[in-house]
């Protein structure tokens, strides 16, 4: 199994839950979260000063899959959170050991 974690622009959320839904991978753990990339910030114009932000607004979605999903996982997210621009996110790929449910106790491996 794989954890993977992807940190997207904000206005990109419905876009990719949408795809994810339409490929049939329906549980994740949305997180709002802030950080910063390549691009250290913005600078912007506020009351004729200027003003560096730099840390973002971004969204954080965490989802377990398979070995055998995670290609198209990261394929859809790829896609659909992409807009050409700086600070489009990242995708990590992260091994999970074990996963058992709270309710029932039943495990994967």
């Amino acid at each position: 199994m794989k954890m993977i974690k992807a940190i997207i622009k904000p206005e990109r959320l419905e876009f990719v839950k949408k795809a994810l839904e339409d490929k049939g991978f329906k549980g994740m753990t949305i997180t709002e979260v802030k950080g910063r990339g390549e691009q250290k910030g913005i600078a912007l114009e506020y009351r004729g000063g200027l003003m560096t932000v730099d840390l973002l607004p971004k969204i954080q979605i965490e989802i377990i899959v398979t070995d055998g999903e995670t290609e198209s996982l990261i394929t859809t997210i790829s896609e659909s959170a992409r807009t050409g621009k700086i600070g489009d996110g990242r995708i990590f790929v992260i091994p999970v050991e074990r996963s058992i449910r709270i309710r029932t106790g039943e495990s994967e491996q």
